[in-house]
This record gives structure tokens, sequence and C-alpha cells, in this order.
């Protein structure tokens, strides 16, 4: 599942997005209602967990609303440290799908999550990624291309899985430092450099078309469309 979170607090973003993670989900953040309002609107999330009070000139209550006035009815946590019953009701009304107060546990997060898809109708497991001819099982950790097995180191997997939920978009150094190496910072290492090409050389090489592609000056982008 793809999941945004917005939220400020960096704590509780970064505790947020490492259990997720654990749990399979790949996980984009925003830390203001600016970017948070980009995020959700030009990207499709299979949930948002959203916190009420930001920075950035639109609240978590602007945000929902304006994504439900535009017809986007992705699945909405509110997350907020005002948990009287009219704050409560007030987010609800703005069109969030279940609000959870703080402090709070991440397991009853995930329960919610899992009973936001249940209601929906929709099921945010998904065993089996492809791009093009290339196949990712997630269950068995098996990866193909055209029929053919690849083997893969387990951060070479993690690196290909994040790849593949954004085919066709481009994917910057730093978000596969946060999201596959967990770093919040620019190490100034090759390192993202070395897998990348160790990974290209297993999926790209022997085939007519290569689906890893380097974007000048931006990042990576993985995409059956040449």
């Amino acid at each position: 599942m793809k999941i945004l979170v917005i939220e400020d607090n960096e704590q509780v973003a970064g505790f947020l997005r490492k259990g997720l993670a654990e749990m399979g989900h790949v996980v984009d953040c925003a830390d203001n209602g600016r970017d948070g309002m980009f995020f959700a609107a030009s990207e499709a999330y299979d949930a948002i967990v959203l916190d009420r009070m930001l920075p950035g000139g639109i609240d978590g209550l602007g945000i929902v609303s304006a994504l439900r006035a535009t017809g986007n009815k992705v699945p909405v946590l509110i997350l907020s440290a005002l948990g009287e019953v009219d704050e409560r009701i007030r987010g609800l009304k703005a069109g969030g799908d279940d609000y959870v107060v703080k402090p709070f546990a991440l397991g009853e997060v995930l329960a919610r999550l899992d009973a936001l898809a249940r209601r929906s109708g929709e099921s945010f497991v998904e065993t089996v990624l492809k791009v093009g001819d290339l196949c990712v099982d997630l269950l068995s950790r098996k990866v193909t291309r055209a029929g053919r097995s690849i083997s893969l180191k387990p951060r070479e997997f993690k690196l290909l899985e994040y790849l593949m939920r954004h085919a066709g978009q481009v994917v910057t150094r730093t978000m596969l430092l946060e999201n596959i190496w967990e770093y919040h910072f620019d190490p100034q290492t090759n390192v993202i450099d070395v897998h990348v090409s160790k990974l290209r050389q297993k999926i790209d090489t022997g085939f007519d078309k290569s689906l890893l592609l380097t974007v000048r000056n931006s990042g990576y982008m993985l995409t059956a469309q040449g």
C-alpha cells in the first residue's frame, strides 16, 4: 500500500514511516500543509494519515476538505492532539474517514487503516508488482523478467520494490536515502549509485530494453516506456 503521512512533528513522522514500512508499505512524508496538499493532489495514494495542525498555510482540515471538493475519495485517517468530541466531529464532517487522538499506538493506526480498507471494499494487500515484463512476487520474494529468474540481495530487493511502487515517476536521491537506508541526511557517499548500478545489471543486462533509467540531475526512474 502507498501511504502519505502529513505530519510536522519529525519524531511522530519518523515513527509512522518506520512502522508502516516494516509492514511492507511505501510511505511518503510531508511536514507542512502546502507540500502535503501538493503530494495528495498529484499522486495516487491508498490512504493518507493526516495531522490536524500544520504549518504551511493550510491545515489538516483544509487539506481533506479540498480533496473531497475535487472528488478525491482516498481514505483519510486524521491524527490530532485535539481530542474533544466537538473537534473529532469537525474532523469527520470535513471529510475525514476516521480520527485518532494523540498520543496513539501504532497498532491502532494500522488496525484503523485496515478497517478503512475493508469499509471501502478495497484490499491494501498487494502481493505482485509488475513493470513491463519485470515481475516481483512480494510473498515468495521472487523476481523474474520475461520468465527468467533474477537473484537479488535483501537491499537490492527493497530498492527494486520501492522503484516499482513509484514506476513512471522520478525517484530522487533523498527519497531513496530516507526510504531504503533510513537516512534523513545525505552521508555524501556513493552507496546509492553502487546499489542502483548492481540492480540495473541484474534486471536489464541481456534484455533489449532498459527499464531502470537515470534521470540527469534528478534521480532514477523505473519504466517500461523506455
